[in-house]
């Protein structure tokens, strides 16, 4: 499979944990490279589902070995509950799993300040998780952030979260919110860099080895192209850079060194939190939300959801550089009559084929659309190409050419097995 880098083409929730448990079974290692515990991947395994946030889905084969690089923001206190809840369903975390020791940690202060800060926002609010993901981020840039390798030294730990309290409790205390304690905080994050300490590692060099033995990376995207820091629409984003440039930096594995750049996609589009969604559609909302479908993994809230939108996964493909795509929740449509695709934006008399970079121009955008017929039948047990119904093949197609990609696996259901490769 060589070394390939899997992203998100819309939103997010594209259905990424499963094809990336499946591709999994041809890698030799999984690397995770930026987000945090705000992201969520759902794979399902026979009778039993796995959400997993930090660690890589990859975990869930035996034989293959997690990196979490870095680029992640690590709350070593949900990232414990994690690999514990993985223990109790029987699932290996042991030296299968590998920590960068340049990753981030996530502080109790830094979701403090994340809640306080949207809540404050009003109704200009992101719709962030309140993980503390983008708190985390700034402290990063701004120079002041803890490290994994700060994290399990109990003495510099102790020394340098000192500061740091102190300084965010007068920020807290300022904004209304409740300062928290030293002394907890320290024990908790203690304790916990003491139980993650044997994961720890130098990522990079062992990355590289890697690469010189010829091994199978895959590197796992978390959210999606246009929650991208630099690409999404700005500032209803997350804090990391989610495009493939991302598992470059994210990882320290130069881009030389990767050969394909898968992109996911649903076969509609749904969105999770503030900001503009062209193609939002109620009708389409009720339907799979009636399903029991798209709810978030993290947080449980029900998805905006809409038809297929060709101008953002044209968007995605250009600043990607997609060789492939994976296009999931086709089953999702089943029982349509009529499927709508945008094909391009109108706003009064002028027509955009392209997404506008200002949001504000995004938000007044209406869709033009193409209509295409539904196939009316169960895709669930459909086990190839040919086996699909003949107008679902020509909606795939018809998406798969408006995204300007090649369309190379096909989920029809959330299990591994509901996976076809064209």
């Amino acid at each position: 499979m060589a070394n390939t880098i899997l992203v998100g083409a819309q939103w997010g929730d594209e259905g990424k944990g499963k094809i990336i448990d499946v591709l999994t079974e041809s890698s030799d290692i999984v690397v995770r490279s930026q987000g945090g515990a705000n992201a969520g991947h759902t794979v399902i395994v026979g009778d039993k589902k796995f959400v997993l946030h930090l660690i890589p889905s990859g975990i869930l084969r035996p034989d293959k070995i997690c990196v979490i690089g870095n680029g992640v923001v690590i709350d070593p206190l949900s990232l414990l509950e994690e690999i514990d809840q993985l223990k109790q369903m029987k699932v290996k975390v042991g030296s299968n799993l590998m920590i960068s020791e340049t990753a981030h940690v996530v502080f109790p202060y830094h979701q403090e300040l994340d809640g306080i800060r949207e809540k404050n926002k009003g109704k200009n609010k992101i719709g962030t998780t309140k993980r503390g993901i983008g708190p985390a981020y700034g402290d990063k840039a701004a120079r002041v952030g803890l490290r994994m390798i700060d994290l399990i030294i109990p003495d510099r730990l102790e020394a340098r979260l000192k500061i740091r309290i102190r300084e965010n409790n007068a920020v807290i205390k300022a904004w209304g919110g409740k300062p928290l304690s030293f002394n907890k905080v320290l024990a908790d994050y203690t304790e916990a860099g003491k139980r993650l300490k044997p994961f720890v590692k130098n990522t990079v060099v062992y990355l590289h080895h890697a690469l010189q033995d010829k091994k199978n990376i895959l590197f796992e995207g978390a959210q999606g192209t246009f929650l991208d820091i630099d690409h999404g629409t700005y500032p209803y984003v997350t804090s990391s850079n989610t495009t493939a440039g991302g598992a470059c930096t994210g990882s320290g594995v130069p881009p030389h060194r990767m050969d394909r750049v898968l992109g996911v996609m649903k076969a509609y589009t749904t969105r999770v939190g503030e900001g503009p969604m062209p193609t939002q559609n109620q009708e389409v909302g009720d339907l799979l939300h009636g399903m029991g479908r798209e709810y978030g993994a993290t947080t449980g809230r029900a998805r905006r959801c809409g038809w297929f939108d060709s101008v953002i996964t044209r968007h995605a493909a250009m600043v990607n550089g997609f060789d492939e795509l994976a296009i999931t929740n086709l089953d999702g449509l089943d029982t349509c009559e009529k499927i709508q695709v945008c094909t391009g934006y109108r706003v009064g008399r002028v027509k955009f084929d392209y997404l506008p970079n200002d949001i504000e121009a995004l938000a007044l955008c209406e869709p033009i659309y193409q209509e295409f017929p539904g196939w009316q039948t169960s895709t669930e047990k459909c086990a190839s190409w040919k086996q699909l119904p003949t107008k679902a093949r020509q909606y795939l197609k018809a998406i798969t050419e408006l995204t300007t990609g090649k369309l190379r696996i096909v989920s029809i259901g959330p299990d591994r097995a509901q996976t076809i490769f064209v």
